[in-house]
């Protein structure tokens, strides 16, 4: 689906114009042209193709999606590949945006994604003396909307993890919260393989030798590599804090299981005293003094309840009852 096709010059709209006229406006000088596809189909990208003269190995990647985050160069074109990330009903949905731009035109490929990038394109228009730059910024502002978006699922995932942090303790819920901090680390992991890959790509656009279109506009790149930076570091911290989260879960099952051997075995320890008892008196010999004395019965069973009493006691006193 077409969402929109400007033609820019000069840091200036000029118009909206039919696909059929892009190959004769990126003649222009000063020129480019800003297409915007959403969920493109084969025989509009073989289209764009056509009048951009796009690359065929990235116009593949395009239709083909479920790409790794990456940015190639294709002489004096770059291919970008970039993974949005978006929280549907508590889940992760991860839509995919490819990138074509050159020093005439940009052109931005969006799959299962319900994010749009008007606002981008707004943003830009707004700042003619940026735009001047030509598809450079528009790549940049892309890739900065993007990377932008990445803070509040960051943000949505920390807040989970810090309510299973409070409820870790609770006896009542330790198979949940196992269940919730492996979802959780699923997610984070998700998260991780959208940004890891694409910090180190966005590093090869400032710095040394780059791409001819990004020369004038490394600095934006840095700052969409530092934001990059900051989540991988923010990712890298909660997961080793949901590891040990885990491992703090793990270790509270196993302690309230001990808890509950501690209790069996007092129990049994006591019931044991009170079978030795009555086990020894329940022999029934015929020669046992007790069976004659008038107080053997009630004298037995003090016994009994002596002997288990003081065995209650002490398991209680030592934190087994």
């Amino acid at each position: 689906m077409l969402i929109n096709c400007v033609a820019y010059r000069e840091g200036k709209r000029l118009s909206d114009i039919p696909v059929e006229a892009i190959s004769d406006y990126i003649q222009l000088p000063d020129c480019f042209v800003w297409v915007a596809l959403r969920d493109a189909d084969p025989q509009e990208l073989a289209q764009m193709q056509l009048e951009f003269g796009l690359p065929e190995l990235a116009v593949e990647d395009a239709r083909n999606s479920y790409q790794r985050p990456k940015i190639e160069e294709y002489g004096d074109a770059l291919f970008a590949v970039l993974h949005t990330v978006e929280v549907v009903d508590g889940e992760l949905l991860i839509g995919e945006v490819a990138i074509f731009a050159d020093k005439s035109y940009v052109l931005s490929v969006r799959n299962r994604s319900h994010q749009g990038f008007l606002g981008v394109r707004a943003r830009c228009e707004r700042e003619p003396h940026q735009l001047k730059q030509g598809p450079a910024f528009v790549l940049y502002a892309l890739m900065d909307a993007i990377v932008d978006r990445y803070f509040p699922v960051l943000e949505a995932l920390e807040s989970e993890l810090e309510t299973i942090e409070e409820e870790i303790f609770s006896k009542k819920s330790h198979r949940t919260n196992m269940e919730r901090l492996y979802q959780l680390k699923r997610k984070i992991t998700l998260l991780k393989h959208a940004v890891a890959p694409l910090t180190e790509a966005v590093g090869k656009l400032y710095g040394g030798r780059v791409p001819q279109i990004c020369e004038n506009t490394q600095d934006y790149f840095r700052d969409v590599h530092d934001h990059l930076y900051r989540i991988n570091t923010s990712i890298n911290s909660i997961r080793e804090t949901i590891t040990t989260a885990i491992q703090v879960g793990l270790s509270m099952v196993a302690i309230e299981e001990n808890d509950v051997n501690k209790r069996l075995a007092a129990w049994a320890a006591i019931f044991a005293a009170a079978t030795l008892f009555v086990g020894i008196w329940g022999m029934n010999f015929s020669h046992m003094p007790e069976l004659d004395w008038k107080f053997g019965y009630p004298f037995a069973l003090s016994i009994v309840f002596c002997v288990c009493g003081y065995l209650f006691y002490r398991f209680k006193k030592a934190g087994w009852l």
